[in-house]
């Protein structure tokens, strides 16, 4: 056990210093986590050997993909129901059109600019096709933006992307046989079952030091995430479709989302994001600098094409289509989760996962700079933030804000 101990007091190190990074650097905890991750596996290295980390370990594994699981059901439990109903219309249009651009454009880019294999151009397209919530949302609060209408509808419009890119991901890369139809099954029983069931367990056997509903939330997304990797797919699939569905009655305990929270961000999604980054491959990177930002360009020109006609289409102002249209070019966690998704499954090769990787930290930058250096609705904002935004707007992403 002395190894295991000192091996996770350097992973949390590790994680620390990469938090005290975004706090310094005031961008996403989980950029800096995997920019960490990138680095330590590259000094390590060449120190004192890639093994000392431990990445392909059982236990921080299974860590890894517990923080990626709670991770993406976090992102499903805060969507509001009440804005999808009254503006299903507009948000469903933009955020298709801000999934299916990217998806198709990013892929075709891959397939024929790069010469990638027809399935790793397809994992390059669901990777970035991507809307961090994570980046929109945080700006969006710092800013006062998430109380407007403008800010709910984009905020909808994000979780509308990403549910395409989790669909996608299930449907072009899990094996259709007869495991996915019981997992299928199983999961569209429990998806109906639950918005009744779980409120009503909650209320009669809740509320109490044991952490009751922490368990049952808890042992609903391991048992499906069994499920799923039984069937040969991915268990975040499973998990954001029971954020969403629990959205409207769950996600509104705000006491429990805050006890998830903290033990997803404080413990498990560092161990997710610090060993996707250590997959990186720095050499790679150097040695082709022109995939990367062949794919960076690819991602923000295909998001720009699609969403900036759809924005004006709903009778967006400009300077709302132009915020609108960058800040939904970001992304982050689920690009992430679907590049490390290629690379376990032989899908892509280590090369081909670090410029997709490189490509999804750089989505999550240079949009959010663009955007709040020159498209800011101003008369927006609160009235009470305004002169304190008068002189400088804040950086991208506050540090400790929400990863989904």
């Amino acid at each position: 056990m002395t190894e295991v101990w000192l091996r996770a007091a350097l992973w949390l190190g590790l994680a620390l210093a990469a938090t005290l990074l975004s706090i310094r650097l005031r961008v996403a905890t989980a950029l800096s986590e995997i920019v960490v991750g990138t680095v330590a596996q590259l000094l390590i290295g060449m120190t004192v050997g890639s093994g000392l980390l431990g990445t392909g370990e059982g236990w921080i594994t299974f860590l890894s993909a517990t923080g990626a699981v709670l991770l993406t059901f976090l992102a499903g439990a805060e969507l509001d129901p009440v804005v999808l109903r009254s503006k299903w219309r507009e948000t469903g249009v933009i955020g298709l059109v801000s999934f299916a651009a990217p998806f198709l454009g990013c892929a075709a880019f891959a397939r024929f600019a790069l010469g990638w294999t027809p399935q790793a151009s397809w994992l390059a397209g669901v990777a970035l096709s991507t809307t961090s919530v994570a980046v929109v949302y945080a700006v969006m609060l710092e800013l006062g933006l998430n109380s407007t209408g403008f800010g709910k509808a984009v905020l909808g419009a994000c979780f509308v992307t990403d549910l395409g890119t989790v669909i996608a991901l299930g449907l072009l890369f899990a094996p259709f046989t007869a495991r996915t139809a019981i997992f299928a099954g199983v999961t569209l029983v429990v998806v109906a079952v639950l918005p009744w069931a779980a409120p009503r367990f909650f209320r009669a056997y809740g509320g109490r030091p044991s952490e009751l509903e922490a368990k049952f939330l808890l042992l609903v997304l391991f048992a499906l995430g069994g499920l799923a990797a039984w069937a040969e797919s991915e268990a975040v699939l499973p998990a954001y479709l029971i954020g969403m569905v629990l959205a409207g009655t769950v996600g509104k305990d705000h006491a429990l989302v805050r006890r998830l929270r903290t033990v997803t961000f404080g413990l498990l999604t560092p161990f997710y994001f610090i060993r996707a980054g250590s997959f990186v491959s720095v050499p790679a990177l150097v040695a082709a600098p022109t995939a990367v930002g062949g794919l960076l360009v690819a991602k923000l020109l295909t998001k720009t094409i699609g969403l900036w006609p759809v924005t004006r289409l709903f009778r967006y102002p400009k300077t709302e289509a132009a915020y609108a249209t960058l800040l939904m070019s970001t992304g982050l966690t689920f690009g992430s989760i679907s590049a490390l998704f290629g690379l376990t499954h032989r899908i892509i090769d280590q090369a081909q996962y670090s410029y997709v990787m490189a490509a999804v930290i750089g989505s999550a930058v240079v949009p959010t700079l663009v955007a709040n250096a020159f498209f800011v609705p101003r008369y927006l904002l609160p009235k009470a933030q305004t002169p304190a935004l008068a002189g400088s707007l804040p950086q991208p992403v506050a540090a400790g804000d929400r990863e989904g």
